[in-house]
């Protein structure tokens, strides 16, 4: 089993992440850390903290989430990959219960676990996640109170690459990381590319991280709003069936206009946003979301059609896991 901890400018809490996973009840786990070309010391307080007892590897850029994990997962020796954001602390038993999650069917390829806020840690963070119909995606359970509601359930839409496993039988079937996207949405690309050939996704309750969200860009940036938006068409044109495609601007619509009476009313991620710049710079961000997605259209398109032949479900399954794990527009556009 081989875990990788993605880092860019950690100082402060990637050593807390690895120290974590070193610390597993879980017996025989390869650590491996990228560094993104920290520019902060961290990579050096990685190597003068853990020493061989981790594998650093070390990148002259930063290659963004998809690639840097890619770079981690294609030197990594585990059947299983457990990816743990530098922001993320795992409890004890982590490892090991996504690990018996997965065992669990041969059909699983994925495994979410309960992800809550490292501040407030009865608050959840995420359980998976829940999908509206035009890409977006959120946590499933966001900010509610922890109260052992989803422990109960077994399976999980695909889970938030902030702490989360996936089998290397999935991954070799389907791929790695979609580099192009750089930040943000490389789960979704990733977690719907392997539900549409087939692989199911399992929750582990009881495998536990607290998670600082949102730390590197922001809960609130121009930046994160960009990449959400931009990613969600990229994964929305890469594994969405063609007729849901061709429904998702009027669902778009929609939830563009509940953001926009956000951004106004203060209400939402759209409000906060707002309040800290303009709806006229949210217009123009989200213009030059789009563009930036159409301009790389060819690319995924032709991702699309090179594994064809990969999708293993038809659009009724489809509809049926997005009816199951669906995303409403309200909460979509004023949930934070």
């Amino acid at each position: 089993m081989t875990a990788v901890v993605l880092n860019y400018n950690g100082h402060g809490f990637v050593t807390e992440s690895v120290r974590s996973l070193l610390d597993q009840e879980f017996d025989d786990i390869e650590v491996v850390v990228v560094d993104n070309a920290s520019a902060d010391g961290s990579a050096e307080e990685i190597e003068a903290t853990f020493g061989s007892r981790v594998r650093l590897l070390r990148s002259s850029r930063n290659l963004g989430y998809g690639a840097g994990n890619n770079l981690g997962i294609r030197q990594a020796r585990g059947r299983y990959i457990v990816l743990l954001n530098n922001d993320a602390v795992a409890a004890p038993s982590f490892v090991g219960e996504l690990v018996k999650a997965a065992e669990a069917n041969i059909t699983i390829g994925m495994v979410a676990a309960k992800v809550l806020q490292y501040s407030q840690r009865d608050v959840i963070d995420t359980t998976g996640h829940l999908l509206y119909p035009d890409g977006l995606n959120r946590g499933r359970g966001r900010m509610e109170r922890d109260e052992g509601q989803y422990d109960e359930c077994a399976t999980a839409l695909f889970p938030s690459g902030a702490a989360a496993l996936y089998t290397r039988r999935m991954l070799d079937d389907i791929g790695l990381f979609e580099e192009c996207l750089f930040l943000y949405g490389d789960d979704t690309d990733l977690g719907l590319r392997g539900r549409v050939a087939g692989w199911g996704c399992a929750l582990a309750p009881r495998a536990v991280a607290y998670h600082h969200y949102s730390r590197s860009a922001g809960a609130y940036s121009s930046q994160k709003a960009f990449y959400v938006e931009r990613n969600r068409v990229l994964a929305l044109f890469r594994t969405f069936p063609w007729a849901l495609v061709a429904a998702s601007p009027a669902f778009t619509a929609a939830r563009l206009a509940l953001q926009a009476w956000g951004a106004l009313t203060g209400r939402g991620a759209s409000g906060r946003l707002a309040a800290q710049t303009s709806l006229l710079h949210l217009i123009g961000l989200t213009l030059r979301a789009y563009g930036s997605a159409f301009a790389a259209l060819p690319h995924i398109l032709g991702e699309r059609w090179r594994h064809r032949r990969g999708r293993r479900i038809g659009t009724r399954e489809f509809v049926r896991l997005m009816a199951e794990h669906r995303l409403g527009a309200r909460e979509a556009a004023f949930k934070d």
